[in-house]
This record gives C-alpha cells, structure tokens and sequence, in this order.
C-alpha cells in the first residue's frame, strides 16, 4: 500500500514518518539546513508475507504544491498530518481539496504534536478536524494522536495502517505499464535511474518500454520496487527503473514524463474531461480560464474550454475540453488537478474521459453523447454504447488505447459482446450488428437505385457506389462489405463495377456493332492500348464521339478506364495488377518500386506511373516511403467473369 502524507508546514509529517519507519525522508541538503521538505521523501517498511508499507513524504509549504502533486498522484491511502497546537491551517485546507478533487477516499488523520498541546487544545482541534473532513470524501476517516517526537501513540497508528494494507486488496496489475517518472538521476557504474508510481501494468528486467511523450526507446535494465531489489514492478508500487537506450541521455528525461508499453504511447495536447470545481472558490470556473495543469508528476500550463455550459460554478462539475501547451502522456480515467495562473490555488480536478478529443465539433450533441458514452465507469458499457453511437465505425485500436487495455484484455472484452468486426489496412473497426446489417442492406439498396436511374449501365463504379451510398465509411470497410455481399450471391462484380446478380445491360445496335471493330485492336497490344486519339484517326472517327462510345463500355464492364487517355481492357487489367502484387511478394519489404514495375510490365515509364497511380485509387495499392505496397489481393479488385469476356460479349 502506497501511503502519503499530506498536511500544512512543519506540521510533522517527516518526524511522523522516521517515527514510524526509522527513514529520514529529508533527503536534499537544503532541507536539512531550511528543515522543511522541498521534494519528494520515500521511506518503505517490511510487514512480511509478500505486504509492505510505502510512504511519500510530500512538501507542505505553499511554494512547493507542485512536488506535493506529484507525490499524491496514484497512492492508495492518504495520511493528512495536523498538528494539534494549530490545528487546520490553509495548506492542510488545500491538501484536503486536492485528495478530495483526485478521487482519494482512503485515509487517516495523524493528530500530531500532542506533547505540545493540552487536553483541551487536543479535543478542540479533533472537533474541527471531523466537521472539516465531513464535506470530503474522507469523512469518518479515524484520527490518531501522536507525537513523531516522543513516539506516543505512533504504534496505533503504524497498526492501523498494517492492518489496512493486508486488509486491501492488492492493485490490479491489468493495462499496459506506466510509470509516472517524478525523479531522474545517473548512479555511478550503472546508468539512468528514474523514479515513479506505477499507475498500471507490469513489466520485468529485459523488457522494452517508450519514453512519452518523446518517443524514445529504452530497455530496462534492473529494477527496485519498494526499495527492494526486483525482477519486476507492478502497479500500485513505487519504483526505481535502471534504463538504457540508443537515444537515451538524462537531458531527454523531465519529471512529468513516462515510462510506458508501446501501445501506452499516445501523447496528447488535447483531451476531454469530467471537472469539478473547488467548493473554496469564489467563482465559477469560466470558458478559456488560463490554468497549471497536474497529472502524474507533469506539471503543464493549458485553457479549459467549457463543453456543456458557459461555467462551472464551485462545487459542481460538467465536461470540458483540456487544450495543453504541451504533449503529455495522458489516457481515460487518469485523475488531474488544475491551479490558477499563477499557480498559486487550487481551482479544480478532474478525469480524463477521451485522450483523443477532435480540434473541430468538440460541443456538439453527437461528441457530447460520445463523451458521456466513454465516461462509463465499466469498459464493456463504455464499448457497447460506442458502437451503438457509432453508424460509421469504431476504431477498436484507438478505443484500446485510450482506456490502456492490452492485445490480450481487448480479446477478452470483445468476446464477451455482439459485435461485427472488420479488419483493414492494419485497422480493427467495430460496428454493432444493428449497423453493420443497416449499412450492408443500404448497399444493396443504391445500388439497385443506380440500375433504376442508370439502366443502360451495368453499375456503379465502387468509388461512385461510395459517393452514393449516405453513410460514409472508410474506403477499405466499403470494399469489404462488397465482397461480402458477392460470396453471399447478393452483388455481383465485373472489373471495378459492381451491379446486382440479375441484372444484365446490354448495349445498342449500334454501339454492338462498333465494339466488334474497336474491340480486336484493344485485345491485341493488351497491356498498352493505343491512346484515345490514335484509336479515333484509325477507325476516322471523331475523338469526342469514340471517347463518349469507350465510356458507355467501361459502364458496360467491358472495358477499364485507367488513365487518362487509355482504356484496357479487365484481362490487361488483372494481369498488370497480378505484376504488381508478384512484384510485392518477391520483395523482401514487401513493396516495389515504379522502375521495377516498368522493368516487368514493358509498358514504358509515363504509362506506369498513370497505371500506378490508378492502383492507388482503386486500392490495389499504397505509396509508401520504401515504394508501394499491396493493400487488396489483384483478384477481389479485378476479378473476371464470364459475362465480361469478350466472346460471351460477341
């Protein structure tokens, strides 16, 4: 169990804690010589059976509420000190708000100083103490009186915290790792050292973890976990990770960063939130207020901009959307408090609801059920209503990551609910099953409206069946609902045209008869049909005319319009399609690049990079910084049937 100490200057609370576990926490030279607590102070105690005791001696002078921040992030139980010759003063008041906006509702009251102040002086300010803690979330929380100097009654309270622990269940490990870095140092011999809390996950000596917001790769190469040599950390402790990495350096590493899993790294300038308002302010919190934010140990200025209403009065809360100076390692339910400019009050707290909040439509009624639908305590009910919002999709990924779960918990979550999943281009989209039927039968639907508008046309193109179709989806979901439908018999294909199995267009007499003259010359030069115009001065025609007769064969299937000037036709097609997906396939890096396309189809290098270009926008392709890569098999794009032959034809 994590305990910190928190309480008004020079009220104890490192007496308190050497008292109770023989550690002096005043650690930095110069608070030896001021006797007040600067920085972060850790002290650990042993109970034996796999239970141990972490405190952190957090700073209580106003100056330093920025390292009393950081050292309240991610504790299990809070320890408020109060001395009883003053009782509460002004930064026990504010230390009290801030546990109270971060959510801690675990916790003890230390009546320190009892040697110092009279029977009577003791019960008056253990009265003021219980009507002081029953506005906050740790109302009843028992008091102790002790003296960190005399030693008096610290063994009931030492007790009281060790029965607590053993009887408090131990913090689930699940999530990706984070570590909130609040100390950073080099160790003679060893390296990089970083300190922090572990707000999630685990991770063992030898793994590899991200630096965020930086990007930085490092490996671990040993651990402490409350102060105890360890071959992991886990959350809910305290840890010393030793670090290593190409990049490294202690320069690039600040408290306020992260130590992370891969899939942890998300950094944000952004994101939306649950606040409440400090019941002790004045006034309500207004739109774009200018604030310090605190999370984990980052320290970070920002605007709030109000979501819902114009303001929110104290003691209330409502949605917000958080605008940093600066990227920071944040996900959902991470718990934050916000100061005034001058960073000088506390003036809210809150949680994250959605890391990744848009730049545009932030408060309109669709994004605002969003964030109420990611504000559900359970991810299962934060999913569900997702996807029932979601007529588009829901990127599985993006939702994994920003509620922290791994591979292995977003299977399991997944299993447990109805759900049509679609994987794409390296992307997993959810749709509800409600949605996904809606969005398959529409398909159906436009285009049977297209053979009613267009009926000399044997379909739509898919690009134009995507246009047409009300409810947008990325391109690659809409390819995959095509071949859905054509396994089930329900749509069919000829080429990049896609019509309902029944129906069949057929040409006029007149362009029939044209096509038995066109049509020999297209088939023979194959991969590299002659160009529009060539065609018109063989065949003494006008060049608007035949261009006009070649597009009513491309709507027929019949033909392939792949550039600008050039129609192939679907046999061409499909084998200059297959060039590029072998080309692909026999590269290590599973991507080619135009000079070997040109090289394999003798099609010259204008023509290939026009061929390449139209793979692109029918995604058989993706260019790529190393060349272009295959997205979709050759065959689902431009498959052949027998309808579109040639002989059928004729």
């Amino acid at each position: 169990m994590i305990v910190a100490t928190a309480g008004h200057v020079d009220h104890g609370k490192t007496l308190l804690l050497k008292a109770l576990t023989g550690v002096d926490t005043d650690r930095l030279p110069e608070e030896k010589q001021r006797g007040l607590s600067i920085d972060l102070g850790f002290a650990y105690t042993d109970l034996g059976d796999g239970y141990s005791l972490g405190f952190v001696d957090v700073p209580g002078h106003e100056k330093f509420i920025r390292n009393m921040l950081a050292g309240v992030a991610g504790i299990d139980f809070a320890l408020l000190v109060i001395a009883a010759d003053d009782g509460p003063m002004p930064q026990t008041l504010e230390h009290l708000a801030i546990l109270d906006l971060l959510g801690v509702s675990r916790g003890a009251v230390a009546l320190s100083k009892i040697d110092k102040a009279s029977l009577e002086q003791i019960d008056k300010v253990t009265r003021e103490i219980e009507v002081l803690l029953q506005s906050s979330q740790l109302a009843n929380a028992p008091i102790y009186p002790v003296s960190g100097l005399s030693r008096l009654g610290v063994n009931n309270l030492r007790n009281y915290l060790e029965a607590t622990s053993r009887k408090m269940t131990q913090k689930d490990a699940g999530g990706n790792f984070r570590l909130a870095i609040d100390r950073r140092f080099t160790v003679p011999g060893a390296g990089i050292i970083v300190t922090g809390s572990v707000f999630s996950g685990s991770t063992r000596v030898g793994n590899s973890l991200v630096l965020t917001p930086q990007g930085i790769d490092v490996r671990v190469r040993s651990i402490h976990a409350q102060s105890q040599p360890s071959e992991t950390g886990s959350a809910g402790q305290r840890c010393a990770l030793n670090i290593t990495g190409a990049d490294l350096d202690l320069a690039k590493i600040s408290r306020g960063d992260w130590l992370v899993s891969g899939s942890a790294h998300a950094p944000t300038q952004r994101f939306d939130a649950l606040l409440k308002v400090n019941a002790n302010e004045n006034h309500a919190l207004k739109h774009w207020t200018s604030a310090h934010l605190h999370l984990g140990a980052a320290s970070v200025t920002c605007r709030v901009v109000m979501l819902e209403d114009k303001s929110i009065a104290p003691g209330h809360s409502g949605l917000v959307q958080v605008l940093l100076d600066q990227p920071i390692g944040a996900l959902c339910v991470d718990r934050f408090i916000l100061r005034d400019q001058s960073a000088q009050r506390t003036i809210a707290g809150g949680t994250i609801v959605d890391p990744f909040s848009p730049a545009r439509g932030r408060a309109i009624p669709n994004r605002i059920a969003w964030l109420h639908a990611m504000g559900q305590k359970a991810t299962e009910d934060s999913l569900v209503q997702l996807l029932a919002l979601s007529h588009r999709g829901l990127d599985l990924g993006r939702f994994a990551q920003a509620w922290n779960l791994t591979k292995e918990e977003i299977a399991v979550l997944l299993k447990s609910i109805l759900i049509k999943i679609v994987h794409m281009d390296g992307t997993s989209w959810g749709f509800s099953i409600e949605h996904w039927d809606a969005y398959t039968q529409l398909l159906i639907s436009t285009v049977k409206d297209w053979h009613s508008e267009f009926p000399e046309t044997q379909g739509p193109q898919e690009y134009e069946l995507g246009r047409r179709v009300t409810t947008k989806v990325p391109f690659a979901i809409l390819r995959y609902a095509i071949r859905e439908h054509i396994k089930a018999c329900k749509l069919a294909r000829r080429g990049t045209i896609v019509h309902a199995p029944e129906h069949q267009a057929q040409p006029s007499a007149d362009d029939l008869a044209l096509w038995k003259r066109v049509s020999p010359l297209l088939q023979n030069t194959n991969l590299r049909p002659p160009l529009i115009n060539d065609l018109a001065t063989k065949f003494t025609m006008n060049v608007e005319e035949l261009g006009k007769f070649l597009h009513r064969m491309a709507q027929l299937g019949w033909l392939i319009k792949a550039t600008p000037t050039r129609y192939f036709t679907p046999a061409a097609t499909l084998i200059l399609a297959e060039m590029a997906e072998n080309l692909a396939i026999q590269s290590e890096c599973k991507t080619f690049k135009p000079g070997a396309y040109r090289d394999k189809s003798g099609v010259g290098r204008n023509l290939t990079i026009e061929i390449l270009e139209f793979f692109d926008k029918a995604g058989l392709t993706q260019r790529t910084k190393s060349g272009r890569r295959i997205l979709t098999p050759a065959n689902e794009i431009f498959a052949i049937s027998e309808a579109v032959s040639a002989k059928s034809i004729l």
